[in-house]
């Protein structure tokens, strides 16, 4: 008969710290997989990347299968029901992104690598270290150990791991509505966030949603001399630039009417375990040349990028913007703009007050296309649940350093599809760092991440059964 649940954790956690080397080992496997899941030429390699995690997870004792989508398959596994113990799913994705520019690398991307830095810490150097390879293997290094030691898993635990997500996910929402049933649990866990920072760990509550437009404005049937025409003839690029200003006002603040229909003021209780994880913004722009916080003037730094929405301009162009010289009016010009939105903001109202803005500004001889790239709501998640608290309590023992609830200035979208088609909500725990290079060239993950998180997993799996 296993131990108890209590008694059995100080040797998972023995297994975990002496199998390090095989995990490792295992993971550099994975890594090795070139699974670009957004270029068709990879379409093998990801095709045989999800059928080694199949195979991985068989190992384990999981009932695992390779499911086929339109796009890239889906892996899907389960362990054994254990009567009075909560079900959960866990999920991950196993590609990767593109790894251009190759030039940066400072060795091949597919040729995982054990690197010690000055300081004697060391980093896993490879693309998927970090987003999202090296966090799925904590989960199952964790799973493993809860399995050598004692026979069984602590809890009934599903695991999806997805092959679209660095493509956009076209496959996810139809795969989950198709196999509901199946995949529906007491609530989920995603591995696809980070730390606060490198001794801070972290459990996601919130998540900013996203809603993407992309303005298009003609006046002439085609470029013209600025010094036969500028001065009579209508400009894009200044009709462009006067409805962009007008979108916010002195303070930092959106003017478009109905923007901030929905915003919540954050709880007292979380405003101040935020206050107390001692943000500076002088320290966080630092890092990037800036200095001057910009945005909504009367709230704190932190709130803006976690708890507030905004409106920004990702892309702007228009006339001539090669080498050299043109003295042109061009006959279009053209903007991208995001917003990120928190609470109970609408994506599609949004859109349109905002294509309402648009045309109220157009003055003669203009006209305005506009094209559609993506809408998704905010994630906010109930953290009443006793396994939010459990998973903290578990973090902080391990880290031995008060684990904290943050918000997330990005988008996950996964989380809110658990919320919207199988009804649950998702604990987000992750250890990736700010330094992390995800999507860049060097990515990396470090040791101590990969270590502690498996053994963080082992913990939390633990608590939330016990």
């Amino acid at each position: 008969m296993s131990a108890p649940l209590p008694a059995a954790l100080p040797a998972v956690l023995s297994r975990i710290d002496a199998d390090l080397d095989a995990a490792l080992e295992r993971l550099f496997t994975l890594l090795r997989r070139e699974s670009i899941s957004t270029d068709p030429a990879y379409a093998g390699e990801v095709a045989a990347a999800a059928e080694a995690m199949a195979e991985e997870l068989s190992g384990l004792g999981f009932d695992a299968s390779v499911r086929p989508t339109p796009g890239h398959p889906m892996v899907v596994a389960h362990g054994p029901d254990i009567p009075g113990a909560p079900h959960v799913l866990f999920y991950g994705h196993y590609d990767v992104q593109p790894v251009d520019p190759l030039e940066l690398w400072e060795r091949p991307p597919f040729e995982p690598a054990l690197i010690e830095r000055a300081d004697g810490s060391k980093e896993i150097r490879a693309r998927g270290a970090c987003d999202d390879k090296g966090q799925l293997m904590t989960f199952i290094e964790a799973c493993r150990a809860w399995k050598a030691e004692t026979g069984a898993l602590p809890c009934r635990v599903s695991i999806l791991l997805e092959g679209e997500e660095e493509s956009g996910s076209p496959s996810l929402i139809p795969f989950l509505k198709a196999n509901a049933e199946e995949l529906k649990a007491d609530f989920a866990m995603i591995c696809d966030t980070g730390m606060y920072d490198p001794e801070t760990p972290a459990i996601s509550t919130m998540l900013r949603g996203l809603m993407g437009e992309e303005i298009v404005i003609r006046a002439a049937d085609r470029d013209l001399h600025s010094g036969m025409y500028g001065g009579l003839a209508r400009n894009p690029i200044q009709v462009l630039a006067h409805i962009l200003a007008d979108l916010h006002d002195e303070t930092g603040r959106v003017t478009l009417p109905g923007f901030y229909d929905g915003v919540p003021e954050l709880p007292e209780e979380l405003a101040r375990q935020w206050e107390g994880l001692g943000f500076k913004a002088e320290d966080f722009l630092g890092a990037v040349d800036l200095s001057a916080p910009a945005g909504e003037q009367d709230r704190p730094p932190l709130h803006r990028i976690w708890a507030r929405p905004t409106m920004e301009f990702n892309g702007i162009n228009g006339g001539y913007t090669g080498q050299g010289f043109k003295t042109v009016l061009p006959a279009e010009a053209s903007a991208k703009v995001s917003c990120r939105l928190v609470g109970t903001q609408d994506p599609h109202a949004i859109r349109a007050a905002l294509r309402q803005h648009v045309k109220d500004r157009l003055p003669a001889d203009c006209t305005v296309e506009f094209h559609e790239h993506g809408a998704s709501g905010a994630v906010n998640l109930d953290i009443s649940l006793p396994a939010f608290e459990a998973a903290r309590a578990a973090l902080s023992e391990e880290w031995e350093k008060e684990a904290a609830f943050v918000g997330s200035g990005g988008s996950i979208p996964i989380a809110g599809y658990f919320q919207t088609v199988l009804g649950m909500e998702s604990l987000m725990v992750g250890f990736g760092l700010d330094d992390d290079r995800v999507h860049s060239p060097n990515e990396k993950y470090d040791l101590q991440s990969f270590h502690k998180g498996a053994r963080s997993w082992a913990r939390i799996l633990g608590a939330i059964s016990a």
